[in-house]
């Protein structure tokens, strides 16, 4: 109900010549005595109602209007030094915050900042806080894009002519050397700002994932420093003792519907959903199907479907779908037992700068055992900054100097912590267990931990055909470490157990919502299609190939589809094997190309196939305006088969191996080389 100002009541005389004349009129009639009725009733309800929602507002939530001057932010703190990061996954925000944190070590006082939530066209006045510096943590994501948080800065960087003379900055780069665009948002950012006459007080960093991130960062910052010293004439202040960021707080009265369970966002939003869903506000997407695809063989590969019914989400071919999983109750456990904590004791960390956007490192208050579960990163191995808090807990010198070393920048320490951490793949539980010494409070643990992220799958299936049901195609992730311990892949192996209807008749559920993706189909349904997609790499051509059928029943004249798929043997992993073979009967699929491994002495792949068949596939390239399509693995498949179209250039369109290189480069560009992979 709107204010009741707004509400207009329009009284009507009657007219004509058969209405009587009124003798007396009353004081009220009862069209007078209805509405008035009408009107406090509305009150009534809307003064209720909006108590109600006064009263239902988290704690997490934000109650203030948010700051979105990050120069005001600065100035109102004493703050000298920003840092920015463009995050998808949480690293380059996880580098981000130790950056800030790190500052007041080196006589710098520092923020770390969303760019989402500040107005970055401000930038050019930091030149007015003496002695400042804005860093840059810029991960890449997809093709060379910007993460999502950073895609306004990006356009404001595309944008704009701003003079950013007296602003220094440096930049770190987070990306990966399997992808065509190695660290490409690092390399603009730190371009353009040199472009717009910013100050570069230290070299770009670039940290590759593919080989090892960490080391990266901690080999930069060691350089990067001292750079800061040197160019602000300040020193060092060789303080090296733990800096926390938050305080425990345990309430005493608790009220649990004020404690969070695992929500992302609002509290409660699990209880009732509203849409728009998205990474905050995520959908509980019941799991309609759950069944393995491969017949045999050591490894368990599942294809599953989530209802979406009734959630208003919208999905095209080729997008992807994120879900939050949640971490193995058994480690949770032991974490705990070791710890000597209560784990169902209610806290919340509160962050100690009462200025900063971000209160709680999670939604907070909640129990350590939520924190565990929900929240926070246990399977993955920690990195060095969490290692080197954790070295003051360890009462064996020998622990102490065996952790520190490891968050050193020495060539020692990085290949202890390289062969200790790393290759053996020693999550948090293994490093306390192999550690006995070590015993850190559990709220300092908490702190330190990085926050569990959100799972990405390409989505399996057409939301032409099936609008309420959303595929996920994934093999499970499970192997012994050289430590004799199983790693187990936390999304895959809790999707792999989430039955469709439990023991107790409950519907399983899990937290889902769509990002959109650059992966299409083309616009011409007549143009033909090749799509290449090993292994669980076939996910979206499911989609593809449903949406395919689907036009071809429209009566639409739909070119060419065909599709490389590659697998270990025919027998034990062809994927979907039932349902290509009836996409081909139904002249869906124009060709089915399977390459198998294993099935014969040489080894087979999709890069073979391709090259069987070059001079029907350049023509397809060169005069049919075909549109290419790879999903699968990054790190050797994407770049064999890039390879390959290289050589199909070259031996069948006699180009030069630079022209045949450029070629493909202008297909990528146009949106007819279109790539998802993973490494």
């Amino acid at each position: 109900c709107g204010p009741i100002e707004d509400m207009e009541v329009e009284h009507v005389a009657p007219e004509g010549p058969d209405v009587a004349p009124v003798e007396e009129e009353t004081l009220f009639t009862n069209l007078d005595i209805f509405l008035f009725s009408l009107i406090v009733g509305l009150l009534i309800y809307w003064f209720l109602s909006r108590k109600r929602t006064e009263e239902t507002i988290p704690e997490f939530k934000r109650l203030t209007p948010r700051e979105t001057s990050f120069i005001e932010k600065m100035k109102k703190t004493n703050r000298n030094m920003v840092v920015f990061y463009g995050s998808q996954t949480g690293t380059a925000e996880e580098f981000s915050g130790r950056l800030s944190k790190d500052a007041q070590r080196y006589g710098m006082r520092g923020m770390s900042a969303d760019p989402e939530e500040y107005d970055m066209s401000e930038l050019p006045r930091l030149a007015e806080i003496d002695n400042s510096l804005a860093v840059f943590c810029m991960a890449t994501y997809g093709e060379g894009d910007p993460t999502d948080n950073a895609q306004d800065f990006y356009d404001w960087m595309q944008e704009n002519d701003e003079d950013l003379k007296g602003v220094n900055f440096a930049v770190f780069g987070l990306g990966n050397k399997t992808y065509e665009h190695f660290n490409a948002m690092g390399k603009y950012t730190d371009k353009r700002l040199e472009e717009l006459g910013g100050k570069r007080i230290y070299d770009l960093g670039m940290g590759d994932d593919d080989g090892n991130l960490e080391e990266d960062f901690v080999s930069w910052k060691e350089q990067f420093w001292p750079a800061v010293c040197e160019h602000f004439g300040v020193e060092a202040t060789g303080d090296d003792t733990s800096i926390r960021q938050y305080e425990l707080v345990v309430p005493t009265d608790i009220n649990m519907n004020k404690v969070y369970t695992g929500e992302m966002g609002r509290l409660k939003s699990f209880e009732t959903q509203k849409p728009p869903f998205d990474a905050k506000n995520p959908y509980l997407a019941t799991v309609a199907v759950n069944r393995q695809l491969n017949q045999s063989g050591d490894r368990h590969l599942m294809h599953l479907e989530l209802d979406i019914s009734g959630s208003k989400i919208r999905y095209d071919s080729g997008d992807h779908v994120a879900v939050y999983p949640v971490n193995d109750v058994s480690i949770v456990n032991r974490i705990g037992q070791i710890l000597d904590a209560d784990l169902d004791t209610v806290i919340s960390l509160n962050n100690l700068d009462e200025e900063s956007n971000k209160k709680h490192p999670f939604p907070c208050p909640t129990t350590y055992r939520t924190a565990l579960t929900h929240y926070l990163d246990i399977t993955n191995p920690p990195r060095t900054n969490v290692l080197f808090e954790l070295s003051q807990y360890a009462t064996d010198p020998k622990d102490q100097d065996t952790l520190r070393k490891m968050a050193s920048a020495s060539p020692e320490g990085k290949g202890l912590y390289q062969s200790w951490v790393l290759d053996a793949q020693r999550n948090i539980l293994a490093v306390l267990e192999d550690m006995p010494s070590l015993h850190p409070t559990i709220d300092h643990l908490c702190e330190l931990l990085p926050r569990l992220q959100a799972r990405y799958y390409s989505i399996a299936s057409s939301g032409k055909v099936y609008p309420t049901m959303v595929s996920i195609c994934a093999v499970v992730v499970e192997f012994q470490t050289s430590t004799g311990r199983t790693f187990k892949g936390v999304a895959t192996n809790w999707l792999k157990n989430k039955v469709v209807v439990t023991d107790n008749g409950h519907k399983a559920t899990v937290p889902m919502y769509v990002r959109k993706s650059q992966f299409r189909l083309p616009f011409k349904a007549s143009n033909p299609v090749v799509m290449i997609g090993p292994g669980t790499g076939i996910a979206p051509f499911m989609g593809f190939l449903q949406e395919r059928g689907w036009m071809k029943e429209q009566g639409k004249d739909v070119g060419e589809t065909i599709l490389y798929f590659g697998c270990r043997r025919r027998n034990e992993d062809f994927l979907y094997q039932q349902e290509l073979e009836e996409f081909e009967k139904a002249g869906v699929l124009t060709q089915l190309n399977v390459a198998f491994s294993r099935d014969q002495e040489g080894k087979v792949y999709v890069q073979h196939l391709l090259k069987k068949n070059k001079e029907h596939l350049w023509k397809l390239i060169h005069t049919d305006n075909a549109h290419l399509y790879i999903c699968g693995d990054a790190r050797n498949m994407a770049r064999d088969v890039q390879n390959t179209f290289y050589d199909i250039a070259e031996e069948v369109g006699g180009l030069t191996h630079t022209q045949a290189v450029a070629y493909i480069k202008k297909l990528m560009t146009k949106g007819r080389y279109s790539l998802d992979v993973w490494s």
